[in-house]
Order: C-alpha cells, then structure tokens, then sequence
C-alpha cells in the first residue's frame, strides 16, 4: 500500500475514530441502567485500561510496521491460530460497532432537524423480534456511501476525517461549556439516589460496557503499512488520541448528568434530548447535527480499519485471498472494504444496540488481552532469548490470579480476598521481573533492539492483563453465551478451510522457490558461454 499518511493524520483518525463511539453511543445507557452520574468514573476505569493496551499495541506496531494491527502481533508471537482468532474477533467488533453506530446516526439526524420521536425514520415490522424489528435505511444507505468514499482513496479519507474531527471537537467545546453553564450542577449528580446508585459495582460493570468506545485507536495500528516514518508517527497517533479521548470522555459524560438526572437520561438521542429538557430546544438541534458529523467520522475510520484487518488475513490465505488484493491505482484494499461494507449495512438495516454491545466490549477486551501476553512474550522470550517455560508460567500465573480476583469480585465474597490475590500478582510479577533481570545479567545479553519500547515493563503490560480479565468477567452471560457461539464457527471454519489453504500455499511457496534456484543454475552458466564465445 502507499505511504501518505502522518503523525497528525493518526492523532485524527484516532481521535475520529473513538469519540463518536463513546459519547453518543453508549453514554445515555450506562448512565441511566448501570453506572449513574458515576458514568465519569466508569470512563476513568476504561481509558486507563485502554492506555495500557495502547502502550502495548505502540511497541508492537513500530517494531512490526505491517498493517493487520493485533491479527500481525499475535500472528508472529503465538502462531497461526492464535493470530486468526484475534484477527477474526476484532473484525466481528468492527463490524458490529460500526452497524450500531450507523442507527445512532439515524436517531441523532432526526433531532437535528426537529423531530421529536427519534425512531421516527425507522420502520417498525411487526413480525420480527423485538430488537431486530425496526428497519433502518438512512443508516445502510450512510455505510453504503462511506464504503464508497473509502473504496476510492485513503488519503483523501484521512482528509475529510481530519477537517470532520477539527469541527467535532469544537462541538465538544461548545457541549461542555454549555451543559456546565446552564446545568443543575452538584445537585444533579448528587439526587435522587447519588453519585452511585448502583454502587461502586455499577461504575466497575458501566467501565466493562463502555470500553468498546475506544476500539478506535486500533484502527491507527491497521495504518503502519501506510505511514511515513512510523516510528515516530505511531506513538504519537496511538498514545496522543487515546489520552486526548479519554478527557473529552469524562468531561462529556460528566455533563450530561450535570444536565439530567440519571434516571431520566433518553436511551435515545441522549445529549440533544437533554438540552431540550433543559428548555434549550435550538441547542438540541445543534447538538443533534454536530453529533451526526461526529458518527460519520467515527465510522469512516471504524470502516478503514476494519478492511485493513481482512485484507491481511486475505494475505496469510485464512479467508478467500481475492479479499486481499489492493486496487493498483487507488491503493486501497477495494475488496475488503466492499465486503465488510455490504456486512455492516445488512447488520445495521434491523440490529438495535443494546443487543451487541456487551458482546463488542467482550471480543475487544479478549483481543487486548492477547495482545498484552504476546508483548510479554516476544519481549522477554523471543527477543530476550529467554527460556519460554519462564515466560508462559509467569503468564499463566497473572491470568490465573487475575480470574481468580474477579470471580472473587464478581460473587461478593469478603474484602480480604481482594487484598490477598492483588498481593500475589504484585508478589509475581515482582519476582518475574528480578529473575529477567538477573538472567539477563548472569548471561550478558544486550539490551533489546527496540524502536521504541513500554517503559516500567513488565508493569504496564502485566497490570493491562488484569484490568482486562477483571472487566471481562464484569459482563453478563449471555454476551459469553455468543461469544462461545462466534469462536465455535470461526474454529470450525479455520480447521475446514484456513489449516488447508494455508498449507497448499506454503506448498507452491516451496516449489516456486526450488523452479526459481533451478532456473538460475541452468540460465547462468549459458550466459558465461556466450560471453566466452564473444572474446576473441
């Protein structure tokens, strides 16, 4: 692919990318059902998660500058398998974020011009299912234009994304500063039932939910194959959005329940449904346009990660390898991206939100958890050239004792268990790190070669892994239920298809490689005849 983008192209996209999500998305439901005014706190909780995995995901991505984000990193570190299940979950969260992200944008579009009801653009079908029974063409027909816009050029994406971003945050600007001027300030978040209504419990299970709203930043890492001088451009897309999203997060959630009381927050529409509470009718239709432009351009970038991620696993002939083939004059992966197009518009015609999206935060939480172990394991095993045994029984102690806190957490039991089982992943991880160290020490190995590497590790890595497994187990059981379901068919398709076609291609690889050396031999010493033959 070719090589335009650059560091601010990424701190826009990464910013495009997730604030569009997460506001306007998921905010008003977690207020109102989970977490109330402590929604902020929730947004804490997830965005230091999420600059843990960043962090990870940063070193990953300048020392393996391919595009394919997590799918590459778990790919080189842990096989084949691995890699694929990772790939193939990230696009599944993709595909569904982008889907519900599309019917947002229906909703908002209908406060923006005044209507009051904003599932008025949507027609109900009264045979259907509740849930899958509200047909939503404005939404299909905008990932149908999208795909298009995407099909023709990544640059000038990148473009419209930035100049989309620039007026977002301004609108966020004019939200915060709005809502706090005009809201019911302390004495909102403090009544009817206080900061926490649903207890400290709430903020975790509300932290878990709205984590999916920074899946965007990945997109950034999808990219590297098409970034100048990615490893200087990389950090300061990955780590500078994250960091600047997670601010604009708190502050927004803030205000909308500096606005309304958490339980009457709109599950609909929530922002421009809460300045007209607060008889600022005009403003709702302002917020209403401003929060449309920002869904366009956290689905334009959500759309140009998610074809990168296909068309890498295209590559490594895992899915049919037609979806890696890149158009020879727009660069672009045009298969790829017409595909998951077509994916995301059917899912979007008649899926509701609520429906995916604990099942989105599951399949992104279980990829960040991935690749976390895979940055331990290529950092102390494969390029420390430390015994592996190490490594993997470090890993499987952290896992261990980070499930074991959770289900601990998850079934109420008394406190002191809490401080024992973060007591010994402190305690193991302290001494995985003295006993690196001394290896490294006892063998004189050099420092590793790195571009650019996490500082304090094992720490970041180690901690991100935990807050990882902690807000999985934090999810109800029927997003695990679909989530068994998802990783059955992807299974059963790698073993019936992938193992196959991937073999068979190793295959040709092996014979074009002994039809190349045979030629060379044969060819050569027939030109040294014909230039002995020409001496006189």
């Amino acid at each position: 692919m070719k090589r335009k983008l650059r560091w601010f192209d990424l701190v826009s996209l990464g910013i495009g990318g997730m604030l569009g999500v997460g506001v306007f998305v998921t905010t008003g439901p977690v207020a109102r059902d989970i977490s109330g005014p402590a929604v902020f706190i929730s947004y804490v909780v997830a965005g230091f998660s999420a600059l843990l995995s960043s962090l990870c995901y940063t070193e990953f991505s300048v020392n393996v500058p391919v595009a394919g984000g997590a799918f590459s990193y778990l790919r080189v570190t842990f096989g084949e398998f691995i890699g694929y299940f990772g790939g193939v979950n990230i696009l599944l969260e993709y595909v569904l974020s982008n889907a519900a992200i599309a019917r947002s944008f229906t909703e908002y579009m209908c406060t923006a011009i005044g209507v009051s009801d904003p599932n008025a653009w949507r027609i109900k079908v009264n045979g259907l299912t509740k849930g899958y029974n509200e047909l939503d063409f404005p939404a299909v027909a905008l990932v149908l234009i999208l795909t298009l816009c995407l099909c023709h050029s990544t640059k000038e994406s990148s473009m419209l994304n930035l100049v989309m971003t620039v007026f977002h945050v301004i609108f966020f600007g004019f939200v915060i500063i709005a809502g706090f001027c005009h809201g019911n300030g302390v004495k909102a978040l403090v009544e009817p039932g206080g900061l926490t209504p649903y207890g400290v419990r709430g903020v975790v299970n509300g932290a878990a939910v709205v984590y999916f709203s920074y899946i965007g930043y990945d997109t950034v890492s999808t990219l590297a194959e098409e970034i100048q001088n990615p490893s200087f451009s990389l950090p300061v897309g990955i780590i500078g959005s994250v960091s600047i999203v997670s601010v604009l997060y708190c502050l927004m959630s803030l205000v909308l329940c500096v606005m309304v009381p958490y339980d009457e927050i709109s599950k609909s529409a929530s922002y421009a449904v809460a300045f007209r509470r607060i008889r600022w009718g005009w403003a709702g239709n302002v917020v209403g346009a401003g929060a449309s432009l920002g869904i366009v351009a956290s689905l334009l970038v959500a759309m140009l990660g998610q074809a990168r991620y296909l068309c890498m696993i295209g590559r490594a002939r895992l899915v049919p390898s037609w979806l890696a083939k890149v158009h020879p004059s727009t660069g672009t992966p045009l298969n790829a991206t017409l595909f998951l197009g077509i994916c995301t518009a059917a899912i979007a015609l008649f899926t509701d939100l609520e429906i995916v999206m604990e099942l989105i935060s599951l399949g992104t939480l279980c990829v960040f958890y991935l690749v976390a172990n895979a940055l331990l394991y290529r950092k102390y095993t494969l390029t420390g050239q430390n015994a592996p045994f190490h490594t993997l029984s470090f890993l499987a102690l952290l896992s261990s004792f980070s499930l074991a806190f959770s289900l601990w957490w998850k079934l109420n039991k008394p406190w002191w268990g809490l401080t024992l089982f973060i007591a010994i992943t402190i305690a193991v991880t302290a001494f995985f790190q003295y006993h690196m160290w001394s290896t490294a020490n006892k063998n004189l190995l050099p420092p590793c070669p790195s571009k650019w590497s996490v500082p304090f590790m094992p720490w970041p890595a180690a901690a991100s892994v935990f807050l990882n497994v902690f807000l999985t187990t934090t999810l109800k059981t029927l997003s695990f239920q679909r989530f068994a379901i998802w990783t059955c068919l992807v299974t059963v398709f790698y073993v019936l298809y992938g193992v196959h076609r991937t073999y068979e291609a190793e295959e040709m690889d092996k014979v074009e490689v002994v039809e190349t050396h045979v030629t060379s031999t044969r060819v050569q010493p027939l030109k040294l005849d014909k230039v002995q033959m020409a001496i006189p």
